[in-house]
């Protein structure tokens, strides 16, 4: 990792340093994690609140609707970083259904298998019966189509989609697009929507109006994180270029198992936790992959993503709560999104 960038993440750990959590070795990955406060917006004017004094039975009330981020399960996944990928996916169902108001739906931002093996998909598909939201929105990740080029994924979870999986819908005034970037990966494991998709996401984009709030959500993030690791998409500017004249984007994906986010002009990007287990921060290790912490604190670097959407404002609030969430606001990592909260990387 460059000098300037360690510089920037030691700094970041000294500023949080009285918060509580421990971020010695490896979690110093969690010092992308935000400023451990929810923003929403009230008369047009930002508030803030701590997730753990704000997230009781009342949380949820004043938005339109809200809906949950899960990814990177890894199905099928049985190494020393984590031996029971079912268990913490089925510990993020759970922390789900314990919500104090259902969310209207899940997405899935991809690599929901291992080795895309139908008994994988079928072990994910009995888990997530069991969750509250009954519609579940998916996307593939590489994983997902390693051993058929993506036909049991698109067999199971691709009904009504475009290409290779991709596809939009409204729910109550918000336009959600789900992409597929893993299809057709570049050299060093790039991100690559395509021209295809890319001329669909034009025109599926055209006709709205510029004040509809857009969530874009694909595995792969859609910003250059770091190439070297292929944590990016090379074609995702002009995707991104479809998307200015809107008030409010917000793009979520998942890949790199761990919490980032950057705010440029009107677009929020925000990757999300895996539920199977954790990789190291860019440039933190040789390269990208399973990374093995003691099994007490595993369940600290996995979580999930609960999205609540404001018509105040247009304002999207995103919350990033650990499976091993111990109720204090220093085991929950909060990002406002936007034009509120604060900006790490």
């Amino acid at each position: 990792m460059p000098d300037k960038k360690q510089d920037l993440i030691d700094q970041q750990l000294q500023d949080l340093n009285n918060d509580g959590v421990d971020r010695r070795g490896f979690l110093k990955c969690m010092a992308w994690a935000g400023t451990g406060l929810v923003w929403t917006m009230s008369g047009g004017i930002p508030v803030s609140r701590a997730f753990a004094k704000g997230y009781g039975k009342d949380a949820g009330k004043g938005g339109d609707f809200s809906f949950v981020q899960i990814s990177d399960s890894h199905i099928g996944f049985n190494k020393p970083a984590n031996p029971d990928v079912t268990a913490t996916l089925q510990t993020a169902i759970n922390k789900i259904n314990a919500m104090p108001h259902k969310p209207d739906f899940i997405i899935h931002t991809g690599d929901l298998s291992q080795l895309s093996k139908p008994n994988e998909f079928d072990t994910l598909d009995q888990a997530l019966k069991g969750a509250s939201a009954k519609q579940i929105y998916f996307v593939p990740g590489e994983h997902d189509m390693l051993s058929d080029n993506g036909e049991q994924y698109l067999q199971r979870y691709g009904k009504g989609t475009k290409g290779s999986g991709w596809y939009s819908f409204d729910h109550k005034g918000v336009h959600f697009v789900g992409l597929v970037n893993v299809a057709n990966l570049k050299a060093g494991g790039m991100g690559s929507l395509g021209h295809e998709q890319l001329e669909w996401l034009e025109d599926d984009l055209k006709g709205r109006g510029a004040s509809t709030p857009i969530v874009l959500f694909a595995h792969i993030p859609l910003w250059t994180i770091y190439p070297d690791w292929g944590w990016g998409t090379d074609d995702s500017e002009q995707a991104l270029s479809y998307v200015k004249k809107f008030g409010s984007v917000t793009v979520l994906n998942g890949h790199i198992h761990q919490i980032m986010q950057k705010i440029e002009g009107k677009v929020s990007f925000h990757t999300a936790m895996s539920t199977a287990f954790p990789q190291p921060a860019p440039g933190t290790a040789p390269s990208a992959g399973p990374m093995k912490v003691p099994a007490d604190q595993l369940q600290r670097v996995l979580g999930i993503t609960d999205v609540n959407y404001l018509v105040s404002g247009r304002s999207l609030a995103i919350v990033d709560s650990p499976l091993g969430d111990s109720g204090t606001s220093a085991s929950n990592h909060v990002v406002g999104l936007a034009g509120a909260g604060s900006v790490l990387g």
